[in-house]
């Protein structure tokens, strides 16, 4: 049984990535933004940033949703930034059986496919706070670390190998 955890800055492709691995691999998928409380939904899309008070129920309430898919049992792939290692170890903490998957890429990158994206709530002038915040996983985290300089569908295949490669 595995959960992971993919991560990394707005607009770095976690809800594609996260998708297309729990297509390939028939696996659950569970967006963390959508567990966002609507008052962070609404700061965020007023261009304020989160204050770590109000991540934490957040982040407790996407830790509740991986304990529960493993109680069941369930094979996941979970979108979450958890940019900041603390944030990391409420989500995956001493859980064996979750893995973090970094998806990492630079500010002009990023900054490129947020000024084309439509309809989503965090605008990109919250990218610097987002870039402020991160903090990489160290190699005690064990992370999955892939480039998102490819197309989505390349990372989808690097991502789903690696975790072969990890829960052979």
């Amino acid at each position: 049984m595995t959960i992971a955890v993919v991560m990394g800055v707005s607009g770095s492709g976690k809800t594609t990535v996260a998708r297309g691995v729990a297509q390939r691999k028939g696996w659950r998928l569970v967006e963390g933004d959508s567990l966002h409380p609507q008052a962070n939904v609404a700061k965020m899309h007023a261009g304020t940033p989160l204050t770590d008070d109000d991540r934490w129920p957040w982040l407790r309430a996407i830790a509740q949703e991986i304990d529960a898919m493993r109680a069941l049992g369930e094979q996941a792939v979970v979108a979450c930034s958890a940019l900041k290692r603390a944030y990391r170890d409420i989500l995956i903490g001493d859980r064996t059986d979750v893995v973090l998957v970094y998806l990492q890429g630079s500010k002009e990158l990023i900054a490129g496919r947020l000024a084309a994206r439509t309809g989503h709530f965090m605008p990109p002038t919250l990218l610097d706070s987002q870039f402020d915040t991160l903090e990489e996983p160290g190699e005690d985290e064990r992370p999955i670390v892939v480039s998102i300089a490819s197309p989505p569908e390349a990372i989808v295949d690097e991502v789903v190998l690696k975790l072969r490669e990890r829960t052979a």
